[in-house]
């Protein structure tokens, strides 16, 4: 492993002041106005092609490109070559989800989206900005540090070999093994991205990615027709998905375990479907490290394309039309659960820095512990709560001094629930929103 033989000078260093958080994403616009403010340095790393730190990671001064294998967090090629169409489509979407979009509104997006060409240019161009939009997010009004972490999602190809000869139960067992060998090479990647974390010990970790429901059944429809020579029934598309599912969050363990001392956040996903029933990995990870996040409408109503689930969501926090950087200089308003999942990221390594002594636990505990509770998250989120950043940081500053338990108490007596506007409405439809994909 690249880390073992890194020099322990790191390991004992004890970092002051604002806490840190890693952007596990598609990289950072870190030239961004609002990014360089909060930019993560290694302050044992400069660039001059050598590894100082002795971590197997050169350069790796705001972080590392594992797409690449480089420490370019972010390829500046791609600036300005989008055209302007890109921030229309977004702007639109966030008018169709508040049911605010025009008839020629709706119609131009029905027109782009039988573009074939558009779609390819959208979605390239939503994976350049991804990565600073959230960076931003999780930054925003406080003292915290981002560190860009670029993740390639995996290709996935096929390796099942023919198995015409085998019965209906051992294509199966051939079809469950090849999704493990899958999981497990997705682990691996993601393992070694916890191990860098841990080594710069981060506080917290932000995952605005990973694989729905939705999109593991088209992986998985492509693995059964070639086990089975034929397409899955709805009920097998339907087991084969949940098999990998569960194959992908069991193996995932693997993942958030390398980094123990880090709190990872996780975005619920974006299918509007229930993780309780039908699952999404990383989100379903179940860790005293891990916390997942569904979206709202600031603190109005749950949004209609977030995942929810009371077993398997903890918190909920606002993740439609966010407003934030996106690379050159510019801003984007963009919904989703992966701009919810920074938003609680935030908050997290502010707790962090009220009270460095907090464990990923506490800090979980205050989080879910502080929260608004309102009556449209009673059946959505854990918690049935969507958080409260002014109460979650009075806790974590008076825990300094008393028991949690005790802090908890406290702060709900000092810090009022945010008002919320009791007249909003809630759209009917949106548009289809994908979770920030790792399989591709």
């Amino acid at each position: 492993m690249k880390l073992a033989l890194a020099s322990m000078l790191l390991a004992s260093v004890t970092v002051a002041s604002a806490a840190n958080i890693a952007v596990i994403d598609s990289g950072l616009d870190y030239k961004h106005e609002q990014i360089v403010p909060h930019l993560w340095t290694n302050a044992f790393e400069t660039e001059d092609r050598r590894d100082e730190d002795n971590n197997g990671y050169q350069d790796d001064v705001h972080g590392w490109n594992f797409a690449e294998q480089t420490s370019q967090i972010i390829d500046y090629k791609y600036l300005g070559t989008f055209s302007p169409d890109c921030k229309k489509f977004f702007d639109i979407q966030g008018k169709v989800f508040l049911g605010k979009a025009s008839d020629s509104d709706k119609e131009w997006i029905k027109v782009k989206q039988s573009d074939a060409k558009f779609i390819a240019e959208l979605g390239k161009f939503g994976n350049f900005v991804h990565g600073t939009h959230v960076a931003s997010i999780a930054a925003r009004d406080s003292k915290n540090k981002v560190m860009g972490i670029k993740l390639i999602p995996t290709e996935v190809k096929p390796f099942i070999e023919a198995a015409s000869k085998l019965k209906i139960a051992d294509r199966w067992d051939v079809l469950g093994m090849a999704f493990s060998a899958l999981a497990k090479q997705q682990i691996s990647m993601l393992a070694e991205i916890a191990r860098f974390v841990a080594f710069h010990k981060m506080d917290v970790a932000n995952g605005s990615f990973g694989t729905g429901f939705k999109q593991a059944k088209m992986i998985t429809d492509a693995s059964f027709r070639i086990v089975f020579f034929r397409k899955p029934t709805e009920e097998e598309s339907k087991k084969a998905a949940g098999l990998f599912i569960s194959t992908l969050v069991s193996e995932g363990k693997a993942f958030v375990d390398a980094a123990p001392d880090t709190l990872f956040v996780f975005a619920a996903g974006n299918d509007g479907m229930s993780n309780d029933d039908y699952g999404t990995s990383p989100a379903n990870i179940k860790a005293d490290n891990v916390i997942t996040v569904g979206a709202t409408y600031k603190n109005e109503f749950f949004a209609p394309f977030s995942n929810y689930g009371t077993k398997m969501v903890d918190i909920a926090a606002p993740g439609m039309l966010i407003h934030s950087a996106i690379p050159g200089n510019d801003y984007l308003e963009v919904s989703g659960t992966s701009q919810a999942s920074p938003y609680v990221a935030n908050v997290a390594a502010q707790i962090k820095e009220a009270n460095p002594k907090l464990k990923p636990i506490e800090i979980k505990n205050i989080l879910v512990g502080t929260v608004d509770k309102k009556g449209f998250l009673s059946e959505k989120v854990t918690s049935s709560g969507i958080v409260n950043t002014e109460r979650a940081v009075v806790a974590a500053q008076l825990s300094t001094s008393m028991s949690i338990a005790e802090a908890l108490t406290r702060a709900k007596t000092q810090v009022e629930d945010v008002v919320t506007n009791k007249e909003a409405v809630i759209p009917s439809s949106a548009l289809p929103l994908p979770l920030f994909p790792l399989f591709r």
